[in-house]
């Protein structure tokens, strides 16, 4: 039996405008949601608010079994929700299946956080028991994007419920299925209590009205830097936490002792994974210039060899963008490239949505594919003479998400990476990674560091609370 049924998959009436959910690939409808206004939030917020007091005081293996049980949901329903995926954000069938794997995870890893030591013992001068331990916030409120949309939701709203809090979701509206209905359907199998999770698809008004909430004391924002930065002003004026991670122009650096021959297909994937729509894709291929030409060459080559294409129906390396508007940034940085004196080695054209792998030779700080993040499948490439160059160019950026050095020398390749600012470093890989147990986030522009996985999660969703404990009533001088 499916798990998302088109014709009963809102539970509660929005009150926004009724939105066509739409295959990029085709244009073709794949049904209807209701979108949320801002006035639907307060309603859901205190909804989740009400509901949580009873969900956190349940004994913790309660919560743990929902969880355990949301991500055995998630892999008996593969098949299904792959397809969600495919076709609602333009992934190919592996994307898709990896997003399943690491909800699945995400919902494991959470289940555990429920039972973990939650505070410690302090000392204290006078004579009482004296400790911390870690408290529900609340309500946590999540806005995520449309490019990986069931993994950008779920890391937020597993670890979250799995400590105690209600959650509303605010899904990108191009991607409400599978980035919000998809994960209301498998909670509600799993046997969440009404009320704790609500998704709440809607535009800027809706985001804009969680933030401000006063039931939602954190924000758990993953977007665009722009976006970002309105969120966290906002949220600042409202004196609420908000974990923001943001976009990202992340650098690989190949060394002069690197394996070309295993390298061009690691860097193809870190420009060319889902069309580039990836916040820590590879928009920065950094070469020695002793391998930059054949490096050029034969990364144009890869990228011509790619198949773009409808990744429902035929089996291709790279899906469509996910609207007009992705299409028209896209190109539009390219021919601002290539127009600047950028060389475009290959791609550069599209057909509709399907834009092809595109590798730009002969670029600088002022070229506009190189200088920002594309969010597109394009690869700029710049030469470098010595390790201090390669640092300067790679630091040389307001981001500071990912970085990937390729080198026989991985000791080289750690000291190397030391001397650059980012949240998250590869040696001998590129720069898209991502697993349910390490954390996650950037920093400059890129976010405010880590805010997912282990230890950070516990940090995110729950409050220090001090409790002391006399035997008797404290006597005081008057």
């Amino acid at each position: 039996m499916p798990l998302l049924d088109p014709q009963n998959w809102q539970p509660r009436t929005l009150s926004g405008p009724r939105y066509t959910v739409t295959e990029p690939a085709t244009g073709d409808s794949l049904g209807t949601v209701v979108l949320a206004s801002g006035a639907d939030v307060g309603p859901a917020a205190e909804a989740a608010h009400a509901a949580r007091s009873a969900w956190a005081r349940l004994p913790h293996f309660v919560r743990a079994g929902v969880l355990r049980r949301a991500g055995d949901l998630f892999a008996a329903h593969t098949g299904e929700l792959r397809d969600w995926i495919v076709r609602e954000s333009g992934s190919i069938p592996g994307k898709a299946e990896f997003e399943l794997h690491v909800a699945a995870q995400e919902c494991y890893e959470a289940a555990a956080l429920a039972s973990r030591p939650a505070g410690q013992v302090l000392p204290s001068e006078a004579p009482r028991l004296s400790y911390t331990r870690r408290v529900p916030v609340g309500v946590v409120g999540v806005i995520s994007p449309f490019n990986a949309p069931l993994i950008l939701s779920i890391r937020s709203v597993a670890p979250a419920l799995a400590l105690g809090n209600g959650v509303v979701l605010k899904p990108d509206p191009r991607t409400a299925v599978c980035g919000g209905l998809a994960l209301a359907a498998v909670f509600a199998e799993a046997g969440l209590p009404d009320g704790l999770l609500h998704v709440l698809p809607g535009g800027a008004e809706t985001g804009a009205a969680l933030v401000a909430d006063p039931r939602v004391p954190v924000i758990s924002f993953t977007g665009s830097t722009a976006a970002g930065r309105t969120v966290g002003e906002a949220a600042g004026r409202h004196l609420k936490r908000a974990h923001l991670e943001l976009g990202g122009n992340s650098a690989l650096i190949v060394l002069e002792d690197a394996d070309l021959d295993a390298v061009i297909s690691t860097a193809a994937w870190g420009s060319f994974f889902h069309q580039g729509q990836i916040c820590m894709t590879t928009g920065r291929h950094l070469v020695h210039a002793s391998l930059y030409e054949e490096y050029v060459e034969r990364l144009a080559a890869k990228a011509d060899a790619l198949a773009v294409g409808d990744p429902h129906r035929a089996q291709v390396h790279l899906g469509p963008l996910i609207d007009d508007g992705q299409l028209a940034k896209v190109h539009a940085l390219v021919e601002a490239s290539t127009g600047g004196g950028a060389k475009l080695a290959a791609g550069g054209t599209h057909d509709s949505l399907f834009y092809r792998p595109t590798v730009l030779a002969g670029v600088d700080d002022d070229t506009p594919a190189y200088a920002e993040e594309v969010f597109g499948p394009v690869a700029p490439v710049r030469p470098f003479t010595t390790a201090d160059e390669a640092a300067a160019l790679a630091a040389r950026s307001s981001y500071g998400l990912s970085l990937g050095i390729v080198t026989r020398d991985a000791a080289r390749g750690l000291d190397l990476a030391e001397r650059i600012p980012t949240g998250i470093v590869h040696i001998n890989d590129q720069t898209v990674n991502d697993e349910a147990v390490a954390p996650f986030g950037g920093v400059a522009a890129s976010g405010t560091g880590a805010r997912f996985g282990g230890e950070a999660n516990l940090e995110a969703f729950t409050d220090v609370r001090w409790t002391t404990v006399r035997g008797d009533v404290a006597p005081y001088p008057f």
